[in-house]
């Protein structure tokens, strides 16, 4: 078997000495373009990675992670912070603290707020569940600037200086919808589309795969909306049964947010669940019921058991490893019926 790479052969290989490689693999200043430039070819070459458990046990305290979930009637957002709640233990026997704060939905202000509060010696990594607005992405750009990485989860903020986006590809499961929509729809027809908050890039992108999709492959079809329900229930299903009762031949249905209790609640009340072809998002409560009982016909799932696994490991490395991003798994996109039900 090949021995492993250590820091020594990396010092060796650039022509560089020890603490050069140290300020390069942290991220310090210091270091001429060319040097770092040298050390990463190093480092390339030889397949070099960091002993990160060895970086773990030499902290003089405890790797900490801080979560920023929505609080409210989103069922997802409670499925992400209990992944988040059963990894408590494990990551405490890793050194690794994590601390799960829910914030009031869609409040830009206040989650800039709480991230301008975080103190970098006392925070390594802060995890945000957010919308793109001017005062978040500040507060972002001044948490890096403190040394706090800041990673986004579900939904992506490019504009700013967060490390890394763990979540799904939104574009490709509008597109997926849409796929799924127009083959269940052969002959056409109406279909509505509802959004939590099209503020929120990753309900943003998902409209627009789904759009994009839909008007190349399946042109008999007609979409009505976007509507925004704000991914709360009841917003959910006035809306739902306001569609019903302005379309009576409406065909379709693309829940691309959530809410979806209060639209299950207001089909079922209509009599019309199991005649309109329905797509939801996230494998929850509700959306389980809404497949058992026929109305949803998918849903489309982005795992949050996984999420908060790779969102972990990325802070990790990000507090532990390169100046880089952190590497993650993808997100892989489940597509549930009823009959695949786990």
């Amino acid at each position: 078997m090949k021995r492993r790479a250590t820091v020594h052969d990396v010092a060796r290989e650039a022509g560089v000495s020890l603490a050069t490689v140290d300020r390069v693999l942290n991220g310090r200043p210091g270091v001429r373009a060319a040097t770092a430039e040298k050390v990463e070819a190093a480092i390339k070459s030889l397949g070099f990675s960091r002993d990160l458990n060895a970086s773990l046990m030499a902290r003089a305290r405890d790797l900490s992670v801080v979560f920023f979930i929505p609080d409210g009637s989103n069922e997802f957002m409670d499925s992400l912070a209990d992944a988040v709640s059963r990894r408590f233990g494990q990551a405490l026997a890793d050194r690794i603290h994590l601390e799960t704060r829910r914030i009031k939905p869609l409040d830009s202000a206040g989650l800039a707020r709480s991230l301008d509060a975080l103190d970098a010696r006392a925070c390594d990594c802060a995890v945000i569940v957010a919308g793109e607005s001017p005062d978040v992405i500040a507060a972002v750009d001044a948490a890096h600037r403190r040394g706090i990485a800041v990673m986004t989860l579900v939904s992506d903020l490019p504009g700013s200086a967060r490390r890394n986006f763990i979540g799904i590809d939104n574009v490709a499961a509008g597109r997926t919808a849409a796929s799924l929509m127009g083959r269940f729809l052969p002959g056409g027809g109406k279909v509505a589309l509802i959004a939590g908050s099209l503020h929120l890039r990753d309900h943003a992108e998902r409209r627009d795969g789904f759009e994009a999709a839909l008007k190349a492959e399946f042109p008999a079809l007609t979409i009505i909306g976007p509507l925004e329900g704000h991914d709360e229930r009841s917003e959910t299903a006035s809306i739902v049964e306001t569609l019903l009762a302005d379309h009576p031949d409406l065909a379709g249905l693309y829940n691309l947010g959530a809410g979806n209790s209060g639209l299950v609640a207001a089909l079922d009340a209509s009599g019309r669940a199991g005649k309109i072809r329905v797509i939801a998002h996230e494998l929850t409560m509700p959306t389980r019921a809404g497949l058992i009982g026929g109305a949803i016909d998918v849903v489309l799932d982005q795992n949050p058991d996984g999420e908060i696994r790779e969102a972990i490991s990325a802070a990790r490395a990000l507090a532990l490893g390169t100046s880089g991003s952190a590497a993650t798994d993808p997100i892989e996109i489940g597509i549930f019926l009823r009959d695949n039900l786990r």
